[in-house]
């Protein structure tokens, strides 16, 4: 049921129109900044300035992040979200550094 949930960075669906706004919603995802710094000192694949290995690894985290959006849209009963957002954060505490990517959007349901 997930996997039919709209997402959207546009206020609605194009060429749908929104019956009920249901909530807001938001997904996280945390990993250790560890995980970049083994990644680079595996790296190999440097081309050019960008490293394959890295941007591999922060798509897949932003994929995560967008399917437990729309399990958490499959939860509230919504059809779709809208207004998507993607904010990547770091943070660091204690000898300690996280990335954090937060998806967030307004969850609805669909006429």
């Amino acid at each position: 049921m997930a996997a039919r949930i709209v997402l959207t960075t546009t206020a609605t669906v194009p060429n749908r129109e929104t019956k009920e706004v249901v909530n807001i919603i938001t997904a996280e995802v945390a990993v250790g900044m560890n995980i970049f710094k083994d990644i680079f000192s595996a790296v190999r694949d440097v081309v050019g300035g960008r490293a394959g290995a890295v941007q591999d690894t922060l798509r897949d985290l932003r994929n995560q992040a967008l399917e437990e959006l729309r399990e958490e849209a499959a939860r509230v009963g919504a059809d779709a979200v809208v207004g998507v957002d993607l904010d990547y954060s770091e943070f660091s505490g204690g000898g300690r550094s996280m990335l954090f990517i937060v998806a967030n959007g307004t969850a609805v349901k669909l006429k």
